[in-house]
């Protein structure tokens, strides 16, 4: 079952003993046009993060085990990983694997390729829909194996009385164990940074929508007038 963090808080631990716990935390979208103020929100969301994991630690014990979606490496080359490829929480699991947790190779590096490569093949249209089909299927199927995969980890890599930490996309549908309790960090800046990046993502999608229509406006012209 998952817990709110400010709700752990005004709880006992005893409910905890001889549980497997698993800390959640989101890990957010970082848009490649992100602005100053979305960095700096990012980066107060992380604070914030580590801050409330430190908080944990002190009373439900130290995070032993670090799964991070998108990481298929195990151990220092799995550090090496998320320090080039996700440098806003790389902080925050140095600090965790320094104190000697584990980094686990989170991801079946296969899925994860064959999962890259069937998005960037249902971005476009195409002309039959028995292909469309077909490949939304093998997509779903992807997924389906990707959670699935996730789960068989933390289920055998998490031990009674240890500590995990799970950093994946808010709108994961891993289904845990009924016996591991997870526990879902949620700072304050996790909602500021969520109303600054749909709002970022509304006018980035408005400004696609302008440019479309006024080279469709310019592609009229060009055809009344009849020049090239």
């Amino acid at each position: 079952m998952s817990q709110e963090f400010a709700r752990i808080e005004k709880s006992t631990t005893s409910r905890f003993l001889d549980k497997r716990k698993l800390f959640l935390v989101p890990n957010m979208y970082e848009p490649p046009s992100i602005s100053d103020d979305g960095s700096n929100l990012l980066r107060k969301y992380w604070r914030q993060v580590q801050a409330q994991i430190t908080n944990l630690e002190s009373s439900l014990g130290q995070v032993q085990h670090i799964y991070t979606e998108t990481i298929t490496q195990h151990g220092q080359d799995g550090l090496h990983q998320i320090e080039s490829s996700l440098q806003q929480t790389y902080p925050l699991i140095k600090e965790a694997h320094l104190n000697g947790a584990v980094i686990h190779a989170t991801e079946n590096e296969e899925t994860l390729l064959q999962l890259m490569d069937l998005q960037r093949l249902l971005i476009f249209p195409l002309a039959s829909s028995t292909i469309t089909t077909r490949l939304t299927e093998w997509h779903h199927e992807n997924i389906r194996q990707r959670w699935e995969h996730i789960a068989n980890l933390i289920a055998e890599t998490l031990h009674i009385n240890e500590v995990g930490l799970l950093i994946i996309n808010e709108h994961h549908q891993i289904q845990f164990p009924a016996d591991i309790e997870v526990i879902y960090v949620s700072p304050p800046a996790l909602d500021e940074y969520r109303r600054w990046l749909m709002a970022h993502l509304a006018e980035q999608r408005r400004q696609a929508i302008e440019a479309a229509q006024s080279s469709d406006l310019a592609q009229s012209s060009i055809d009344e007038n009849g020049t090239t």
